[in-house]
Parts: C-alpha cells; sequence; structure tokens
C-alpha cells in the first residue's frame, strides 16, 4: 500500500472539510473548563500525524467529525496494515525523524510492547472512567473498539452441516477432502493481528494443536490482509476463513450474500484498537484531542453507526456495540484482550521463533 498517497488523500479531504465548517474549537459539553488551554494548544499546533491499521474507508467518518470539533487540525492519517505500523514508528523513531503522534492498531501486542517500552505518553483522558477496566492500561494505552474473531464462510457452496459452529467443530470439518486449498486464515508472520489471535487460541483452545494439523491437512491459504480473504471466500476461491476480524466481515456480509459469518460460540476472541500518543509527540495538544474525542460517547457513536468497528462503549446505541456483540454471543463466551503487556508475551524473540517453527512444521505455509 502507499501510505504516502493515502496521507495526501486525507489530509485533502479534512482541509476541504475544515474549511466548509464552522469553527467551533470549543471546549466539549461536560468538560473541564481548563480543557480550552488544550484546544487553544492543539489550535496554535494545527496538525495531527496519525498511523493506523484501520482502513481509510472505516477511519475517514472519525476524522470528519473530528474536523467538525476542530476544524483548525489537519489530520493525516496513514492507513498500514498492523506490522507496517509497528515497523515504521519503530524505525523512524529510531532514526530521529518525523514520526506518527498518534497510533492506532489492531494489533494489541505490537501497541503494548511499544507502549510498555516507553514509547507511549502518559495522558489521562476525560474519557477513561466510562470505558471498562480492562481497556486502559496506566492512563498511557487506550482500547477504543470491541472486534470479535469470526469463522467466515460461503454461503452457496457449504451444507449447514458443513459450518462449524465451535473451534472443534472447524477442526473437525476442515479435514474434509472438499476444504483441501479452500481454508484461508491470516498469515501469521505478516500479520500481527493474524499472529496476536493465533497465540490467544493456543492459550485458550484445548485441542489448538490438532486445529494446526487440521490446517496442515487442508494445505490451509494464508493472507495478510482482512479484505482479500473476505474477496477470496465470496469467490469460492476459499470456502472458509479462521479467526476472520470481524467487524469487516459482518459488515461485508450484510451487502454480499455469498458470505456467512459465525462467531464461535464456545468461546469468541475480542480485541480492541488500542491507540496511544507518541511520547515524543509533535502537536501533543492535537493528540490529546484526538484520544479524548475518539472515546467519547461522539466519537464512539461514530464508530459504532458509521465506520462500524464495534463501539467499547456500554453507553453507545447501534448495531456494531460491545452491548450488541455480548447479547448476541452471551457474556460467558466472549474473552476480550486485555488492554495489557500481557498480550505481548509471544513478542518476546525466543517464544515468537518457537511459536513460528512449530506452526510451519504443523500448518505449513502456502
Amino acid at each position: 500500500m502507499n501510505f504516502k498517497k493515502t496521507a495526501v488523500a486525507t489530509i485533502f479531504a479534512s482541509a476541504a472539510f475544515a474549511f466548509a465548517a464552522p469553527v467551533l474549537a470549543q471546549v466539549p459539553a461536560g468538560y473541564p473548563a481548563a480543557y480550552q488551554q488544550l484546544v487553544d494548544g492543539a489550535k496554535k499546533e494545527g496538525k495531527l500525524v496519525i498511523y493506523g491499521a484501520t482502513d481509510s474507508k472505516a477511519a475517514q467518518p472519525l476524522i470528519k467529525d473530528f474536523n467538525a470539533m476542530y476544524p483548525n487540525i489537519t489530520v493525516e492519517y496513514n492507513d498500514m496494515n498492523s506490522t507496517e505500523v509497528y515497523n515504521r514508528f519503530f524505525s523512524e523513531n529510531a532514526a530521529g525523524g518525523d514520526t506518527a503522534d498518534v497510533l492506532w492498531s489492531s494489533a494489541m501486542d505490537l501497541q503494548m510492547k511499544l507502549a510498555a517500552g516507553g514509547y507511549a505518553m502518559q495522558y489521562r483522558s476525560v474519557e477513561a472512567s466510562k470505558l471498562p477496566a480492562w481497556a486502559v492500561w496506566k492512563d498511557t494505552a487506550y482500547g477504543t473498539t470491541f472486534e470479535p474473531a469470526a469463522f467466515v464462510y460461503n454461503k452457496r457452496l457449504l451444507k449447514p452441516e458443513e459450518v462449524p459452529q465451535t473451534h472443534a467443530d472447524f477442526v473437525r470439518i476442515i479435514q474434509q477432502p472438499k476444504f483441501q486449498d479452500k481454508v484461508t486464515t491470516y498469515d501469521i508472520e505478516k500479520s500481527g493481528v493474524g499472529f496476536m489471535f493465533m497465540t490467544q487460541d493456543a492459550r485458550d483452545f484445548a485441542q489448538y494443536k490438532q486445529l494446526e494439523q487440521a490446517f496442515g491437512a487442508a494445505r490451509v491459504r494464508v493472507q495478510s490482509s482482512t479484505g482479500t480473504m473476505l474477496e477470496r471466500i465470496s469467490s469460492g476461491e476459499n470456502l472458509i476463513g479462521y479467526n476472520v476480524l470481524g467487524s469487516y466481515a459482518l459488515v461485508r456480509a450484510k451487502t454480499d450474500p455469498s458470505l456467512g459469518v459465525v462467531l464461535p460460540k464456545d468461546y469468541t476472541l475480542v480485541i480492541s484498537r488500542v491507540q496511544f500518543i507518541n511520547k515524543m509527540s509533535k502537536h501533543p495538544n492535537a493528540s490529546k484531542l484526538w484520544i479524548d474525542y475518539m472515546l467519547s460517547q461522539r466519537g464512539q457513536t461514530i464508530i459504532a453507526n458509521a465506520s462500524k468497528l464495534f463501539a467499547i462503549r456500554a453507553d453507545v446505541t447501534g448495531e456494531t456495540t460491545s452491548t450488541e456483540l455480548i447479547k448476541l454471543i452471551g457474556e460467558k463466551n466472549v474473552k476480550p484482550l486485555p488492554v495489557s503487556p500481557a498480550v505481548a508475551e509471544y513478542l518476546d524473540p525466543a517464544l515468537r521463533l518457537a511459536f513460528l517453527k512449530e506452526w510451519k512444521a504443523n500448518a505449513g505455509k502456502k
């Protein structure tokens, strides 16, 4: 992906909207009066650079609404995959060059590795108390969404009895000859969120070894992006996908009659896109406004109803919210991954190498 091209397009859209919008830039209702100093500081900075692993199409409604509130701040949004977010920030930071003010990514483990490694600025958001306790780490890293890992399948080509409802079902079903070369999941070497999902399965699923072996028997096809998996399942090139990011899959399934989505009934992993401010941010005030906006009821309402990423706040209404998802799956079957350095355990070089070695030996990589 050409992230420079994406960023330029976003700057243009934000600037155009800012020109047309009334100059609000006021303290949001209910915020302390002293917040005006933050608003004024951000106005002087005039810019905000975000590295994000969220598709530009989903990010744009948030950027547009943020600019409606703060029209004097130009937002430069760089759309990358989760591994690129980490690698680009890390290399630019090491070189002492310009880099992001805010990082926002679905790869919670990579985000927490950076935050716990001292790269994140501590900032107590005025909205922090409205989040689940597990979604805030040391007033530094914040969860923003509540997104499930799903099975996605081709409704035209699978019979009802071939659609798995649990992880054990998935292991059994994909060993049938029909599924050879027809199963897909993330390339866990290239996809940060894919690696994190799989390492969590290794902790939570008693038959994880059998799962790896079933992938090997099916000659699993791996991809680095959710969009590619959804395209190939829809076309019939693949029949079923594993651990597909449910926020994207559920939205697409509403307009694509070929796609079916299952939220596993034994347990459903839930991730939260984590955001934090670069400790060396050149636009710290604008960054703080963005953090607060994303966690506010207004921002979360946009996340739920325009970006379709599943709002994390319980007081937000809409189809894609944590409340609705918990109702759908059942509270005891929902397993949210905490915003904590614990999710980064397998990023230890020795553990990561061992995990990938075992994956390749059992599941193979086609």
